[in-house]
């Protein structure tokens, strides 16, 4: 029996590394994030007192029903937040273009004092010709476009599989008599799962940490130097949320700051990518630390998992460096090799 239990639990790590690479060759990693998330959700949200206590034999399928009811109130008020945007009056949709035609022609301007005649001439003048560039370049792109957004279509279709997988599967109750396989199999799937939770709870340190570091250059730095940035509260929102993906939640909130700092002036945009290089570079490795805090790991144990992982699978492999590293330390522990 002991020898089976060997073998059973040797097959598991072979299939838990195969699924593991045939995530990321096939690009499913967004999927078992977000399968992973909906788990791990319902699991926490059942551990809550005011649900423990209200149904303790029915916790899961209560957070379930709850964190459902949740979802679909979010998308409800996201389609009402939309429909605000076209047809209300302060931030309706030819509201926004014209704040967007004033930032483009402000841009024009300022960049009239720093580029050479020869480059300014090449861009568009207005906003009527920014929007002719734009047509002119979809057209041009549009088979890319049309992949893009069939890819992005099969993503969320993806997605969607997942969550509900991810739910079902946190309403399975755990048997005692399992065959060895199946058991070393379940073990290997919780350890994963738990890996991916110390690595969120980091996430989520590591967004707020970035949002502060950002409050604090928009709201008092800014100001203090006579600068007034626009839609600060905005961006300082954006940056939080963003700042929950991992490594490219970086890349879309600073963006989003550099593009509305090009509204006020070059010198500023070049001022807030300075400041959000510096602090992103300090950042890196302070990620590292509180990640590695988590897992019990070093910080130039994670920098490498996440060197390495990028050069075999690109940003993917970036986002999914932390979740793997940690679960092969919970492994490695496991079984007392380290």
């Amino acid at each position: 029996m002991l020898k089976l239990d060997r073998y059973a639990r040797i097959a598991s790590y072979f299939i838990i590394v195969l699924f593991l690479l045939l995530v990321m060759v096939n690009h499913l990693l967004p999927a078992l994030l977000i399968g992973l998330l909906v788990y791990e959700l319902v699991a926490q949200a059942a551990q809550a007192p005011f649900i423990s206590r209200l149904a303790p034999q029915r916790a899961k399928p209560v957070a379930l029903i709850i964190f459902s009811a949740v979802i679909i109130s979010i998308l409800v008020l996201m389609g009402f937040s939309l429909a605000s945007v076209f047809h209300g009056e302060s931030a309706s949709m030819p509201s926004i273009m014209r704040k967007s035609g004033e930032i483009a022609e402000a841009l024009h301007h300022e960049l009239a004092n720093w580029l050479p005649a020869w480059m300014l001439e090449s861009l568009p003048q207005d906003v009527s010709a920014w929007k002719t560039a734009f047509y002119q370049w979809s057209d041009k792109h549009l088979a890319q476009l049309q992949q893009i957004g069939a890819r992005t279509g099969h993503t969320l279709a993806q997605m969607l599989i997942a969550m509900v997988i991810g739910a079902m599967l946190s309403l399975h109750h755990n048997n005692t008599d399992k065959a060895p396989l199946l058991d070393a199999l379940q073990t290997r799937c919780l350890r994963l799962a738990n890996s991916f939770r110390q690595i969120v709870f980091a996430q989520i340190r590591i967004s707020a940490l970035n949002t502060f570091f950002t409050l604090i250059y928009l709201v008092v730095v800014l100001p203090a130097l006579g600068v007034s940035l626009p839609l600060t509260k905005t961006l300082i929102v954006i940056t939080f949320l963003a700042g929950l993906l991992p490594v490219i939640g970086n890349l879309i909130s600073n963006a989003a700051i550099v593009a509305v700092s090009m509204s006020v002036s070059p010198s500023v945009a070049a001022g807030s990518l300075a400041f959000l290089v510096i602090i992103h570079k300090f950042e890196y490795f302070l990620n590292a630390r509180i990640v590695g805090g988590r897992i019990h790991a070093f910080a130039w144990e994670l920098l490498l998992a996440m060197l390495l992982m990028e050069a075999i699978f690109g940003l993917p492999g970036l986002v999914a460096a932390p979740i793997f590293y940690a679960y092969l330390k919970q492994e490695l522990k496991a079984a007392g090799l380290i």
